[in-house]
């Protein structure tokens, strides 16, 4: 196992005890790749393993860990082993900025697009070649996974995707045009594309998970099946399961 933490006190503090008593060896030489913090990290540690191809456990050490297991240290080694494997597919977002630079990054949880100044962001939202909506006025818009679907989406009153429905979730933050749009749900297949509209005095940026690009014109997102992320959960409280309680939480 390589054993990984966040730079917190608690998740350091926990490592050391964890390497103590179970080895340690780099993520390139793992079989496994066990994360201790936060979800901001396992998402950094996702990131950072796309192309080791690991599977990747991980332990709360911070605060809310939805998709974290609950850390003990005991029979760390069987926990593993018997661990149930989710396959997470992120998207792809390519964005190109108003000088036509094109930037390309992975959004495991979603991408997103945000005003960057008090102006509202104008966009033109095209699925699969088809313009749906030819102006949305609004704060920004979101395209989440069914795994992303309970954090940024959630909160922006998107709706919650199980695991394995085969759809994205298109959300607006703060739509003040057309005012009552909620959104729409769409194939995972589907190829979304954002243009900006009265640009450069609406200003807008575009995020996949923690990477940013500003001052973006289009913003083209896809699911991309090319890439397979391997995350383990201890049976009975898979992301599946938490996703579905989720729902029924007051």
């Amino acid at each position: 196992m390589a054993i990984l933490a966040a730079d917190t006190a608690e998740a350091l503090a926990a490592q050391a005890r964890l390497v103590a008593r179970w080895g340690q060896h780099s993520p390139d030489q793992a079989d496994v790749i066990v994360a201790l913090g936060g979800d901001g990290f396992l998402l950094e540690t996702l990131h950072r393993c796309v192309e080791r191809k690991r599977p990747i456990y991980g332990m709360n050490c911070g605060s809310v860990g939805f998709l974290l297991n609950d850390f003990q240290e005991e029979d760390l080694g069987g926990r593993v082993a018997a661990a149930r494997t989710v396959i997470l597919h992120p998207l792809r977002m390519r964005a190109t900025t108003v000088d036509g630079t094109v930037h390309e990054a992975l959004g495991i949880n979603e991408v997103s697009v945000l005003r960057q100044t008090r102006q509202t962001a104008k966009l033109r939202i095209t699925v699969d070649g088809i313009v749906r909506m030819p102006e949305l006025t609004c704060d920004g818009a979101i395209v989440s996974t069914p795994a992303g679907s309970t954090a940024y989406n959630l909160s922006a009153h998107g709706p919650i995707i199980p695991l394995g429905a085969g759809i994205l979730a298109l959300t607006p933050i703060s739509a003040f045009r057309p005012r009552r749009w909620r959104g729409a749900l769409l194939p995972h297949r589907a190829k979304i594309v954002l243009d900006m509209l009265e640009l450069p005095k609406r200003p807008v940026s575009a995020v996949a998970d923690s990477t940013e690009v500003r001052d973006v014109a289009r913003v083209e997102i896809a699911e991309d099946r090319t890439v397979s992320l391997n995350l383990l959960f201890d049976p009975g409280k898979t992301l599946e399961e938490r996703i579905l309680k989720e729902q029924f939480e007051p």
